[in-house]
C-alpha cells in the first residue's frame, strides 16, 4: 500500500471547508482499497494470477460538492471507477483440489466481477451493482469468504460514490466481520484500512465521535503493531510488509490531519502532517509526489495559523523539488505558493505566480485548478482595490 499521490488546492476562505471535507472523504474511502482486498484474499496462500494493470490517476482535493475526486484526461466518474477496480479480478478463489461445481462457480463469481467493472467503468452503475449482488450471491452459497470479503468491499465503495453512506458502512462493516471471522487480527492492516474508511464516512455525516475514536483506533493500533515489529528479528516479517504498515500509519495520519483541518484543529493537523512527512520522507523519498503534497499541505495549516514565513519556506521547498521532478501538478503548488505570498503582503510576487500557474493549469486542462486560481486573483485584485483606497 503506498500514500497516494494527491496535489490539494486549498481555499482560501475557512468557509470553504465544509465542502473540502466531503469531497476528501469519497477520496479517502476509495483510495488504497485494492491492496487490503488482495492481502485479504492471498492470506490464506490460494493462487494469485497477476491482476490487470490499470493506471493509477492523480487526484487533486475537490472543493464543490458536485465534483468527484479525480481530475486527468478521462471523467472523473470514469477515473474514479479505475481506481476502486485497480486490481479487480483475476485471481482465482479456490484451491485446485476442488471439486469442477466449485470451479464453475468460481468462473461464474469472476465474469460479475469483470461484467460489475466494466459496467462501473461505463458509469452504469445500476448494472454493476446487479453483477456484484448475484457475485455476492453466489460466494455466499460456496461458502468462500475470500470472495465475500472481495465483493463486499467493492459493493461498500460503489455504494459511497453512488452517496448511499449508510449503505456503504454496513457494507464495511459486513466485510470486517467476515475478515475477522476468519482469524485476521484486528490489526491487521486490511483491517485497519476499513475501519479508516469508516471513519472518514462519520466523518462526512458529521458524527464527530466516531470519526474521532475511528482515526484515533487505527493510528493506535498501527503504532502498536510498528513498535512490537521492532522487537522481532529482521528476516521475521518481510521488508514490504513492514513498508506497507508505516505508509499505512502515513495515511492514517494525513487523512486526520486533512479533517483536523476542515474541523479548524490546526495544531493537531499540523502534528499529524508533520508525522505523515516524516515517514513519507523515509519510505517514498524527498521528492516523491506524495512528500511534495504534504509538504504542501503542511505549508497551508502554517498559514492559517498565521506562520507565514514558515509556510512559505515549506511549500517553495516543494516547488523546487517539484520542479526538479516534473511534478505534473506543479500549477497546483505554484497556485497555493501564491496564496501564502498573497497573505503575507508580497501582493506582485503573488500576482507573477498566479499568473503562471492559471498559464500551467490551462495547458493542462486542469479547469478545477484554473477556477480555484481565479478565485485567488480576484483575492488577490480585492486587496489590491483595498490598499488603493487607503492610500
Amino acid at each position: 500500500m503506498a500514500l497516494r499521490n494527491v496535489s490539494r488546492l486549498f481555499p482560501t476562505h475557512k468557509s470553504r471547508f465544509q465542502p473540502m471535507l466531503r469531497d476528501w472523504v469519497r477520496t479517502q474511502c476509495i483510495c488504497s482499497l485494492a491492496h487490503a482486498q488482495t492481502r485479504a484474499v492471498t492470506r490464506e496462500n490460494h493462487e494469485v494470477t497477476p491482476p490487470e494493470v490499470v493506471q493509477r490517476p492523480r487526484y487533486r482535493r475537490s472543493y464543490e460538492i458536485s465534483n468527484e475526486v479525480c481530475s486527468g484526461e478521462q471523467s472523473s466518474n470514469t477515473v474514479n471507477r479505475n481506481v476502486i477496480l485497480y486490481s479487480v479480478l483475476a485471481f482465482s478463489f479456490f484451491s485446485n483440489s476442488e471439486e469442477d461445481e466449485a470451479k464453475k462457480t468460481e468462473d461464474e463469481i469472476i465474469m460479475l466481477l469483470k461484467r460489475a467493472k466494466l459496467s462501473m467503468m461505463r458509469d452504469e452503475l445500476d448494472a454493476a451493482s446487479g453483477y456484484l449482488h448475484q457475485a455476492i450471491r453466489l460466494a455466499h452459497q460456496s461458502h468462500n469468504n475470500q470472495a465475500i470479503i472481495y465483493t463486499y468491499s467493492l459493493m461498500a465503495n460503489l455504494a459511497f460514490i453512488q452517496g448511499q453512506l449508510t449503505n456503504a458502512e454496513k457494507l464495511f462493516k459486513a466485510a470486517m466481520s467476515f475478515l475477522l471471522s476468519g482469524g485476521a487480527p484486528q490489526d491487521d492492516n486490511a483491517v485497519i484500512e476499513m475501519s479508516l474508511k469508516l471513519a472518514t464516512i462519520y466523518a462526512t455525516q458529521n458524527r464527530h465521535e466516531l470519526a474521532d475514536h475511528g482515526f484515533r483506533f487505527c493510528m493506535e493500533s498501527l503504532e502498536a503493531k510498528i513498535e512490537k515489529q521492532k522487537d522481532l528479528p529482521a528476516d521475521a516479517i518481510p521488508d514490504e510488509e513492514r513498508k506497507d504498515t508505516k505508509l499505512l500509519l502515513g495515511l492514517c495520519l494525513d487523512s486526520r490531519a486533512r479533517y483536523s483541518t476542515a474541523m479548524h484543529r490546526f495544531e493537531q493537523a499540523k502534528g499529524d502532517y508533520q508525522r505523515a512527512l516524516k515517514i513519507c520522507r523515509e519510505e517514498q523519498g524527498e521528492a516523491h509526489p506524495q512528500t511534495l503534497v504534504l509538504m504542501n499541505d503542511l505549508a497551508t495549516v502554517l498559514d492559517m495559523q498565521g506562520h507565514h514565513d514558515e509556510a512559505l519556506g515549506q511549500v517553495k521547498k516543494a516547488v523546487e523539488l517539484g520542479k526538479e521532478a516534473g511534478h505534473p501538478d506543479q500549477h497546483v503548488l505554484l497556485g497555493n505558493m501564491a496564496g501564502i505570498l498573497l497573505h503575507q503582503g508580497q501582493l506582485e510576487e503573488s500576482a507573477r505566480l498566479y499568473q503562471v500557474a492559471l498559464a500551467m493549469a490551462q495547458a493542462n486542462g486542469d479547469s478545477e485548478a484554473v477556477e480555484q486560481i481565479k478565485e485567488g486573483l480576484k483575492e488577490l485584485d480585492d486587496k489590491k482595490n483595498e490598499q488603493t483606497d487607503k492610500a
